[in-house]
């Protein structure tokens, strides 16, 4: 079994007269998004499963995040793993990022060899033998590492262009991470309206939220609180009030964005988080759908919207309960626990479900709110509940069925 990858960075002065104009943590790194780069590179180090990460610092320097290091014989002293292990050498101010990462983690070429991404990372795939450490001996800065591999190991190996790391040495270059960060937080799930509309301002509200001690737990429950207040307004037929419902609605919407992006900026993903923000889109909506049935029972003097609003409303939470039960019950809080409604989501019914679940069904209800219509909406609401529920199940049924027959003879699926 190969050993897990090692992170190496080097502490070097920033040499741009711009760099004291960049903020600095405890640590005396600059900040990008309320990390420190050093904190960062340890946070996403270890989600792409680093062994190490150390610090490489020719003077008496103190990291609180990770060891220190003086020289490269001291180094490979620290374990006997740096043998074998593929080790990455970066300068201490570059951007830590879990893609870039990852694929340097299992990046392949000859263990003789080296390679060199954008002249601001180094890997060495057959770890730091003993003639990499006498090479490698006396080298401080970015500049002497690559320049001694090329001297003695020869020319560095190619690797994919599409990896281009951020170093950052200036208040431009922090922008730029910044942008760089904030565009990864954008999903491929998100509908048109949430891409366009709402993500934009998510992610300029977790950007001003990011230095702060806001949790992502404490957003999600103000995001529930803000949509949960928004729902009596919608027992009214009067289009202003509606309207502020809708409107409340929406901003509930967009405040739910802002837990995932900021759980994912600050590394605080977490099992609890990822349910608490599950179940509390499905308690909003299914306490808006029972305020729009009454309101529009108040309003007609009669019985039936009540059913329409009881069917949104087990609808709504008999699908969220069933693909909890599927498919989130297993899941550690790693990463984003709900990303289908099936466990085959390259099936052309499990596409149409997932973009269902979209919540660019927003803009309608403002639309139909300012006329003072929105009980139109639990029209459809009250009648595709049901049905997206009754889908769900078809859409696992397949599976559901191999399984209870237990005689399949394939081997059973490894949960990740």
């Amino acid at each position: 079994m190969s050993e897990p990858p090692i992170l190496v960075l080097l502490a070097s002065p920033v040499g741009s007269p711009d760099a004291s104009t960049i903020a600095r943590g405890r640590d005396g790194d600059p900040v990008v998004l309320g990390l420190s780069l050093t904190r960062r590179a340890v946070l996403a180090a270890g989600r792409c499963g680093y062994g190490h990460v150390f610090l490489l610092a020719s003077k008496d320097v103190t990291a609180p995040w990770m060891p220190v290091v003086t020289d490269w014989r001291n180094l490979a002293a620290r374990s006997s793993s740096f043998e074998t292990a593929t080790v990455v050498i970066a300068p201490a101010t570059v951007l830590a990022e879990t893609d870039w990462l990852q694929r340097l983690a299992s990046f392949r070429i000859a263990p003789a060899a080296w390679a060199t991404v954008s002249n601001r990372i180094v890997v060495l795939p057959a770890g730091l033998s003993t003639d990499v450490v006498e090479t490698l001996e006396g080298a401080e800065d970015f500049a002497a590492v690559e320049g001694r591999l090329a001297y003695h190991l020869g020319p560095a190996a190619p690797v994919a262009a599409e990896i281009d790391p951020v170093v950052v040495g200036t208040p431009a270059d922090v922008r730029v991470a910044e942008q760089r960060l904030l565009r990864s937080l954008v999903k491929d799930t998100d509908g048109f309206m949430a891409r366009h509309v709402e993500r934009p301002i998510s992610l300029q509200i977790s950007r001003a939220l990011a230095g702060t001690a806001i949790t992502p737990n404490q957003m999600s429950l103000l995001s529930i609180a803000v949509g949960i207040c928004g729902a009596p307004f919608f027992l009214s037929s009067r289009p202003l009030m509606q309207t502020i419902g809708a409107l409340l609605f929406l901003a509930h919407s967009i405040l739910d964005g802002c837990d995932g992006e900021l759980a994912r900026l600050k590394f605080q993903q977490s099992r609890w988080g990822g349910i608490l923000d599950f179940w509390g889109d499905n308690v909003v909506h299914t306490i808006i759908f029972g305020c729009m049935g009454v309101g529009w029972s108040f309003a007609a003097g009669a019985v039936w919207p009540l059913w329409l609003g009881a069917a949104a409303v087990f609808g709504t939470l008999g699908s969220a309960g069933f693909v909890y039960w599927r498919m989130m019950r297993s899941k550690d809080g790693g990463d984003t626990l709900f990303t289908s409604v099936s466990d085959a989501p390259d099936r052309p019914l499990t596409r149409f479900l997932d973009s269902a679940s979209r919540r660019d069904f927003i803009y309608l209800v403002i639309l139909l709110a300012l006329f003072g219509r929105s009980n139109w909406f639990l029209v459809m609401a009250g009648i595709g509940a049901p049905i997206y529920f009754f889908l769900v199940l078809l859409a696992t049924r397949p599976r559901a069925s191999l399984e209870a027959g237990g005689s399949s003879g394939a081997p059973e699926p490894i949960r990740r």
